[in-house]
């Protein structure tokens, strides 16, 4: 791995994690929270074209913003920074070895980033069971529990 995947990477989980600690922390609301990632990185591209590889340049406003997309998620379905980093990561994965499958497609970005957040709330169960069968049981469980609140 270079150094711009390895900065692809970790910008992926920081956007993800930032994103997430506007909204749950500052009460900036999702959709504020992602915009305010964006636009600082965009702003940093378009200030510092220089300083950053033409890929970099390219790459890192598209990776960051996707990966907001992450940390929108709602802190009642995650709210462990650690996973919620990990789903920008994941995500970055997705979008570097996807990104020609989704041009022209819109909402690519929310795609992968629904697909990376999914990938990560589905390990502890394949962690716990070492299968996913007993999922829509617990599903279903838990839509009662919450229907008799």
């Amino acid at each position: 791995m270079d150094i711009a995947h390895f900065i692809l990477f970790l910008a992926g989980g920081i956007s993800a994690v930032i994103t997430f600690i506007l909204q749950v922390n500052y009460k900036q609301g999702a959709v504020r929270a992602s915009a305010l990632v964006g636009v600082f990185v965009g702003i940093f591209v378009l200030l510092f074209p220089k300083l950053l590889s033409p890929y970099l340049t390219q790459n890192l406003p598209l990776v960051c913003f996707g990966a907001s997309f992450v940390g929108m998620v709602s802190s009642k379905v995650l709210s462990n920074y650690f996973l919620i980093g990990i789903s920008g990561i994941v995500f970055t994965i997705i979008f570097l070895n996807t990104s020609t499958y989704f041009y022209g497609f819109g909402g690519g970005l929310g795609s992968a980033a629904c697909i990376a957040l999914l990938v990560t709330l589905s390990i502890p169960i394949l962690r716990k069971k070492g299968t996913l069968s007993n999922g829509f049981l617990q599903l279903r469980n838990q839509m009662r529990s919450k229907k008799k609140k």
